[in-house]
């Protein structure tokens, strides 16, 4: 499955809704198998020079249906939680739906003893990322806060605080986990400093009241 505005992670949990007749097959399939497919992300600005239909990133990840609710309509909701990053090799047939080529990919230092500080930095990055984003639920932060284990911690902080698809879809294509830390917490930072001085340009106005400030 091709879609332009999601990069999908392991370990993250996907909500879907299927409604497309290629998809509702797909689905069928899946379900009726191993239960699992790949999403990938889907390269407009490729797609429109090139004329190629839904061409995907070369990264992706595979994930396994863990729920899934078929409507009376026919159209489904489900969720996909991820597994693994794969590398696209080639497409093997487009009907009635799209079928590729993947080869699975592994992380570089994934055991690496200093991933354990790299995850402290990253958490702090995202403590911050909290107190000054008082508007974001914090239910996502208390999840993340739980997690242990550094790259399941790594790829779910990219999924749900990184708001650059661009940046996502490098983060998810970096296999040496220490490159994906730095590059996430680079990331984190700018976009704190920014918030920060946006804090600070607002002063005490509420939202409603900006165009006052």
């Amino acid at each position: 499955m091709t879609l332009s505005n999601t990069v999908f992670f392991p370990h993250v949990m996907l909500p879907l809704y299927i409604f497309e007749p290629r998809y509702r097959q797909m689905l069928e399939d899946v379900l009726s198998g191993d239960r699992l497919f790949v999403v990938a992300r889907e390269d407009v600005v490729r797609g429109q020079s090139t004329g190629e239909f839904e061409p995907p990133y070369p990264v992706a990840s595979v994930g396994v249906v863990r729920a899934s609710h078929r409507e009376d309509d026919g159209t489904s909701h489900l969720i996909l939680q991820g597994l693994a990053r794969v590398r696209f090799v080639r497409i093997a047939r487009e009907q009635p739906y799209r079928i590729g080529e993947f080869e699975p990919l592994s992380s570089i230092g994934a055991n690496d003893d200093a991933l354990v500080d790299m995850r402290s930095e990253l958490a702090s990055a995202v403590r911050m990322r909290r107190q000054l984003s008082r508007d974001e639920a914090s239910e996502v932060y208390d999840f993340l806060n739980d997690l242990e284990d550094p790259e399941t911690y790594l790829d779910l902080v990219s999924f749900t605080l990184c708001e650059d698809n661009d940046m996502k879809q490098q983060l998810l294509e970096t296999l040496d986990t220490r490159r994906r830390f730095n590059r996430l917490l680079d990331y984190l930072r700018r976009n704190n400093e920014r918030l920060h001085l946006e804090k600070q340009l607002r002063g005490k106005l509420q939202e409603d009241g900006l165009d006052r400030n």
